[in-house]
């Protein structure tokens, strides 16, 4: 598609669709302060110093039609979200009132803007880098309050700066081992190349190690509940819910098929998925439940598998343990049994649910760091595991020949930031932002 000319006006609604009480137009680009004060009835758009608002009214040159009264909010460049002249006209939000005032703006001589466009700006104009702009998506999308720290430290540049500094190592190596190769006879001595690139290379693996996290952060994770019929499953589904979602009943085999609720645990977006009690069974549509419950749990980020403690213990059924807690169910109830490896709870009491919901939180976060940026998007990943393996490719290289792979891996770390990526790449970061942003 190439890239947009960053010459245009460019205008777009900047809030959600819908009725609301404000509605926000966004208008960017060199001459759009001249093109508001066409349709301004109030002070001159363009003698108006950034960062202020004033009252006034939206009004058709041409026909004399007022359109609504607004606020106008103007942005002297380089202080604007795009670096660019830019303005927003701050409305009521009817979204009759929404789309004459757009529709005026195009028929003056603004441009539609592409989804993206405004960020996309700011990323040209050196307002921010590519991983910022990816952060403000993110931010954008996030759903959950871990979600939105991670995406407002990535925005403030958490993940650029750290990208920033192994690119300089990599740069300052690279620059001596050139030095070395093209004046031998002066003298320079060989670059201590591993003494570089071995903490570099754990910088890089210790962001790869967060990209788990950050991934279920931003996206969410699955969370199974599988045991025996009458384990607790719908109990202690209500329990971390805090309202009553699933039907419990003391008759067992009440759940028969998978129910799904959202939830959040420690700012974590959780899907819990209540599956059917697992058991041996001859009844055809139990037995495609509990089919339906073990392979919910193969798919699962994290298995709860639940067992009445009031009740002898059963045989554990084929589960992956590896991504498995062990919940004590009915605490509150005499044991039958007693297993240090199960955590013991009670939906009736409330006893042991915290302790749960802290160990929940563990197992899908890991050892991430809670106070520093965690790789959460995929090109990011990529691109990190290409320098992971150029850092390698260079650790077992001759000397005179570790530049080469030095000089990749330092590619693979400016994609990040936007250096050098191709229009294709741009593109398709900034297609899945919304128009107006």
């Amino acid at each position: 598609m190439g890239l947009p000319s960053l010459t245009d006006i460019i205008a777009a609604i900047a809030t959600p669709p819908g009725r609301g009480a404000v509605g926000i137009v966004r208008i960017a680009g060199p001459g759009s302060l001249e093109l508001v004060r066409k349709v301004w009835q109030g002070k001159d758009p363009t003698r108006l110093p950034g960062g202020r608002f004033t009252f006034g009214r939206i009004r058709d040159p041409r026909s004399g039609e007022v359109l609504d009264e607004a606020l106008l909010l103007v942005f002297r460049p380089p202080h604007s979200y795009t670096g660019q002249e830019s303005a927003e006209l701050q409305t009521h939000g009817s979204p009759a009132v929404l789309r004459g005032v757009l529709q005026l703006l195009f028929e003056l001589g603004a441009r539609p803007a592409r989804p993206g466009e405004f960020t996309l700006r700011a990323y040209l104009n050196g307002r921010m880098d590519l991983a910022q702009a990816e952060a403000v998506l993110s931010l954008i999308e996030a759903e959950s309050q871990a979600a939105r720290r991670q995406a407002l430290r990535g925005l403030s540049a958490g993940l650029s700066q750290r990208i920033a500094a192994l690119s300089e190592q990599l740069f300052a190596l690279l620059a001596h081992i050139q030095a070395w190769l093209d004046y031998p006879e002066e003298g320079v001595e060989p670059a201590r190349i591993r003494a570089t690139l071995e903490p570099v290379l754990q910088e890089v693996r210790r962001l790869l190690a967060t990209a788990p996290a950050g991934r279920i952060a931003q996206k969410g994770a699955r969370l199974a509940l599988v045991g025996a019929p009458n384990a607790g499953k719908s109990s202690l589904l209500n329990a971390l819910l805090g309202y009553e979602r699933a039907i419990v009943t003391p008759i067992p085999g009440t759940t028969r098929d998978y129910l799904e609720a959202p939830l959040e645990i420690a700012g974590v977006p959780v899907v819990a998925v209540d599956t059917a009690g697992v058991r041996e069974t001859e009844d055809p549509v139990e037995k495609s439940g509990v089919e339906r419950a073990l392979r919910i749990a193969q798919e699962a980020d994290l298995v709860l598998y639940l067992v009445d403690q009031s009740q002898p213990q059963p045989t554990p059924p084929p589960l992956p343990w590896e991504r498995t807690l062990r919940v004590a169910t009915k605490a509150d109830l005499p044991a039958a049994w007693e297993d240090d490896a199960y955590l013991r709870v009670s939906s009736q009491t409330g006893l042991g649910l915290e302790a749960l919901r802290q160990q929940i939180h563990h197992r899908l976060l890991g050892t991430a760091p809670e106070g520093e940026v965690w790789v959460s998007n995929e090109r990011h990943v990529e691109a990190l595991r290409r320098a992971e393996a150029h850092l390698v490719e260079a650790l077992e290289a001759p000397e005179d020949l570790a530049g080469v792979s030095i000089e990749m891996a330092l590619g693979a770390l400016s994609e990040i930031l936007g250096k050098d990526v191709s229009e294709e790449v741009i593109d398709r970061v900034f297609r899945n932002f919304c128009v107006g942003k």
